[in-house]
C-alpha cells in the first residue's frame, strides 16, 4: 500500500532516536533518498511479501501482526516516535531470504519516513562497516548456534527413546528366550512320559482317550478366563485336594499350572473317567507337560507380538518409510510417541487418553509433529518430576471449528507467569543446567506454526499446565522451516 507523500525535513528526521546521533550531511542524504509518507487508517505491507522497504514512524499509531494459523494475532501496538519496522536486515543481502516477517497497520493517519531496502542497506555498509559486520556476525552466528543445538536436541531426545526402546524390548526378549529353554524342557519331559505310557499294556481306546484328552485340554488353555486372586486362590485349593486325593505328588505345584489354563475339578473327573485308575498319575502328569507348553507357547507368542508392536510403533514414530507429507492420523502418530516414550514416562505416571475417534486425518508432517509430541511429553514427565514424580499425563483430542486439537496435560509444577511469555523463546529453559537446551518449545512452534499454519499455546498453574496445539484439518501449501 502506498501512502501521500509529503516534504522531508532533515531537522525532524534527526529529532529521531534512531538518527540523532548522524551529521547534517547524512541527515540530508537520507532525506535526499528516502520520503515522508502518511497512510491513512489501513494495512502499510502484509507479511510473507517481499520486503522493499524500512519505516520509521514520526507521527501516529502503528500496530504489528504475526500469521499463526488462519488468524491475524497483534504482536504490537505503539504510538511512540521513531519505532521502526520493515525490511531491518536489508544490509544482509541475497544471504537472507528479504521478506516482511510481519504484518503493519495503522489505525490512524500516521507518517513514516521510509526508506527503499537497498538504500537502506548502501547506507549501513557505507556508514557503520563494523556495525554491520557485528550484526551479520550476530545474526549468522545465532543461526549456526540454533541449528548446531537443535541438533543436540534432536540427538538428546533420540538417545532418550533409544535407551527407552532398548528397554521395552528387553523385556519380553528376555522373557522369549527364558519360555523357549523351558518349553525345550518340557517337551522333553512330555516325550519321557508319552514314552512311559506306550511301554504300558493299554489299549489303542484308551490310548486315543488320552490323546483326544490331551487335545481338549489344549484348547481349554486358550479359551482359559481371567479369574480375580481371589477366585485363583480358590481354585487352586481345589485342585491341590483332588491331586492329593488321587494319589498325585506335589500336587500344590501342579495346581497353579491347571488353574492358569483354565482347568477345574470337573475337568480331572472327566480325565480320571476317561482312563484307569492305574494310570491317573501318569495321565495328569502327562497332561500337566501339556499344559506347560501351551502356556508357555503363549507367552513366546505374547513377548515376539510385543517386539513386533515395539518395531511396528518405531516405524511409526520415525516414518522412515512414509512420504514427508502425508494425510496422518493424529492418534497413531500420538500412541506411537507414547509408546517410545514409555520407559521414560514410568510407571508413577498415569497416562490417559482422551480420544475423539471421528477426527479425520489431516495433511502433516507425520515426523516433524512426532518431533512436537515428544518435546511436549518430556516437558511434562520433567514437571511431573519436579512435583514427586507422580501424577498423570492427560493427552486430549478434539475438533475446534476447522482446526484440530491436540492437548497435553499435566498435573506438574506449573510454569511461572513471568516465564510464559518466554518458553518459546530461543535457548530459553526452566529445566537446570545441563538438562535442557532451551529450543524444544522454539523448534515445536516453528513446526506448528511454520510448516503446518497452525499454532501452540499454554496455559498453567500449579497442578494443571495445558499446552494446546491446533493444527488445520484442511491441506496447507508447504513450507520449509
Amino acid at each position: 500500500m502506498s501512502g501521500v507523500c509529503l516534504p522531508c525535513n532533515p531537522e525532524e528526521i534527526g529529532s529521531l532516536f534512531l538518527f540523532e546521533k548522524l551529521t547534517p550531511e547524512q541527515l540530508g542524504r537520507l532525506c535526499a533518498e528516502g520520503r515522508v509518507e502518511r497512510f491513512e487508517p489501513g494495512p502499510v505491507y502484509t507479511e510473507g511479501e517481499p520486503a522493499t522497504c524500512f519505516y520509521v514512524m514520526l507521527e501516529g499509531t502503528v500496530v504489528l501482526y504475526r500469521r499463526v494459523g488462519g488468524d491475524d494475532v497483534e504482536v504490537s501496538r505503539t504510538s511512540q516516535r521513531g519505532v521502526y519496522a520493515g525490511s531491518m536486515q536489508a544490509y544482509l543481502g541475497d544471504r537472507v531470504r528479504q521478506v516482511y516477517n510481519n504484518s503493519m497497520r495503522v489505525t490512524e493517519p500516521t507518517r513514516f519516513f521510509v526508506l527503499p531496502a537497498d538504500t537502506f542497506a548502501r547506507i549501513m555498509q557505507e556508514w557503520f562497516p563494523m556495525a554491520v559486520h557485528l550484526l551479520e556476525g550476530l545474526f549468522f552466528g545465532s543461526k549456526n548456534t540454533q541449528r548446531a543445538i537443535g541438533q543436540r536436541e534432536r540427538l538428546l531426545a533420540l538417545g532418550s527413546l533409544s535407551a527407552g526402546l532398548t528397554h521395552e524390548l528387553n523385556n519380553p526378549a528376555a522373557a522369549a528366550v527364558r519360555a523357549t529353554a523351558t518349553l525345550r524342557e518340557r517337551v522333553g519331559k512330555m516325550r519321557h512320559k508319552l514314552a512311559v505310557i506306550a511301554q504300558g499294556s493299554y489299549s489303542p481306546e484308551v490310548m486315543a482317550n488320552l490323546i483326544d484328552i490331551q487335545e481338549r485340554t489344549a484348547e481349554r488353555v486358550a479359551k482359559a478366563p481371567v479369574l480375580s486372586p481371589l477366585e485363583a486362590s480358590d481354585r487352586e485349593d481345589a485342585l491341590a485336594d483332588w491331586l492329593d486325593d488321587h494319589g498325585i505328588p506335589d500336587g500344590w505345584r501342579i495346581a497353579p499350572t491347571f488353574v492358569q489354563a483354565g482347568l477345574d475339578v470337573d475337568w480331572l473327573d472327566q480325565v480320571a473317567a476317561a482312563v484307569d485308575e492305574e494310570i491317573v498319575p501318569s495321565a495328569i502328569g502327562w497332561l500337566s507337560y501339556t499344559v506347560e507348553t501351551e502356556l508357555l507357547m503363549d507367552e513366546i507368542s505374547d513377548s515376539t507380538t510385543r517386539i513386533s508392536h515395539l518395531v511396528d510403533a518405531a516405524k511409526q514414530y520415525s516414518q522412515l518409510d512414509r512420504a514427508p507429507f502425508q494425510n496422518a492420523d493424529v492418534h497413531e502418530l500420538l500412541d506411537s510417541t507414547l509408546l517410545m516414550l514409555s520407559g521414560k514416562i514410568g510407571r508413577r505416571i498415569e497416562v490417559v487418553k482422551d480420544y475423539d475417534r471421528t477426527l479425520p486425518r489431516i495433511p502433516a508432517y507425520p515426523a516433524e509433529l512426532n518431533q512436537v509430541w515428544t518435546n511436549l511429553i518430556d516437558n511434562a514427565v520433567s514437571a511431573m518430576n519436579s512435583a514427586g514424580g507422580e501424577g498423570t499425563l492427560t493427552v486430549r483430542t478434539a475438533r475446534e471449528h476447522d482446526r484440530l486439537l491436540v492437548e497435553f496435560r499435566d498435573t506438574g509444577v506449573g510454569i511461572p507467569a513471568q516465564d510464559r511469555g518466554r518458553i518459546f523463546d530461543p535457548f530459553f529453559t526452566t529445566k537446570p543446567v545441563g538438562e535442557g537446551t532451551g529450543l524444544g518449545l522454539d523448534i515445536s512452534w516453528r513446526i506448528v506454526v511454520n510448516k503446518h499454519h497452525g499454532s501452540i499455546q499454554v496455559e498453567s498453574e500449579p497442578g494443571d499446565t495445558r499446552f494446546q496445539v491446533l493444527l488445520p484439518l484442511t491441506a496447507a501449501e508447504e513450507e520449509s522451516e
